[in-house]
């Protein structure tokens, strides 16, 4: 004899609590606390409990699949392949489906028979296809804040960038740097440009000129070396590299070595985005951690409670960074 599903009730049984809270605990919605909302969890996997995705594609006339797109020259980063991760796994747990839209062909038309919803994680100004997807008529939520017209996304989950740089730039300074530099992206970006700002914030505030010189949004190691080489020489007395976009800081090392000065002491060596390269490299450099995958999650958990109305739209939710200090911010012995 073939055993019954496991429904909502049982969880909520074994569990000891409605069968409301289990499914907000399950949805990631509602008022569920984080040690009730972790055992309600367990407990279903315990038990095997899966939603049932067709019932609920009925009940909410849903294609059971949200989409995400992700920045046209960032799919080959480290950070943004882990975000997708951390998407896919909480969609997951929803009983739904994640579709990766191609960056650069994406468009909103027919989008709304595809989707139920859309990630669009750090829209550029100057990418003719965010436009499209904010306007594909299904709930979109935007990783960091757009900044260009129109249509106004959903809802945003948003880390404070202008604070983990300014964490940065207070970090190398207490380890002697008086001459720092950072290799940003031009101000197409919300994050972009909220580095930038607080770069000169941070100039003023403290009386040090952060040199800043554009690279790339997805900078090569090839592109950020040149640009730390022709930093060495024009900027005298440089002594510290803030490098931004992902996976570019090997070049600044490579520049560094080139020019005879050692990482960590002749020039301290920094990044916005922790990562593989950032942890990879030797020495190890001091690196912004932005939790790629818990990011992802925040965001496919907002589009969720958008879809479900457990959350009304325009809202914006905060999400967590943390400084990791390492050997190439050691300082002047």
């Amino acid at each position: 004899m073939t055993s019954r599903p496991v429904t909502l009730i049982d969880v909520a049984r074994a569990a000891g609590v409605s069968k409301s809270t289990v499914s907000n605990a399950l949805g990631g919605s509602g008022r569920v606390s984080e040690s009730t909302r972790e055992r309600v969890r367990d407990l279903a996997r315990e038990l095997g409990y899966r939603p049932n995705t067709a019932a609920r594609s009925l009940r909410r006339a849903s294609t059971g699949a949200i989409g995400l797109y992700l920045p046209r020259t960032g799919t080959r980063l480290d950070y943004y392949m882990n975000l997708a991760f951390g998407a896919v796994e909480r969609a997951r747990e929803d009983g739904l489906d994640l579709v990766l839209l191609a960056p650069g062909t994406a468009s909103g038309e027919g989008l709304s028979s595809r989707v139920d919803g859309l990630l669009v994680i750090d829209p550029e100004v100057d990418d003719p296809s965010v436009p499209d997807l904010l306007n594909a008529g299904v709930p979109v939520v935007t990783g960091e804040r757009y900044l260009g017209g129109g249509v106004a996304p959903s809802g945003a989950v948003v880390c404070d960038n202008a604070a983990s740089l300014a964490a940065l730039l207070d970090h190398l300074a207490a380890r002697g740097a008086r001459r720092p530099a950072l290799l940003a992206p031009g101000p197409g970006s919300d994050w972009a440009a909220a580095l930038r700002a607080a770069a000169d914030d941070w100039s003023r505030r403290q009386g040090v000129e952060v040199v800043v010189r554009t690279v790339p949004f997805a900078a090569t190691p090839a592109e950020a070396e040149a640009a730390t080489a022709d930093l060495i020489a024009r900027v005298p007395g440089l002594d510290a590299v803030v490098c931004a976009p992902d996976g570019a800081v090997p070049g600044v090392l490579a520049a560094a070595a080139h020019a005879g000065l050692r990482t960590g002491t002749g020039l301290l060596v920094a990044a916005c985005v922790d990562g593989a390269a950032a942890r990879g490299s030797s020495p190890q450099v001091t690196a912004v951690d932005l939790r790629a995958a818990e990011y992802g999650r925040a965001c496919a958990t907002l589009l969720g409670d958008l879809l479900s109305g457990a959350a009304e739209p325009g809202v914006v939710r905060r999400h967590d960074w943390a400084l990791n200090v390492r050997e190439s911010t050691a300082g002047r012995p």
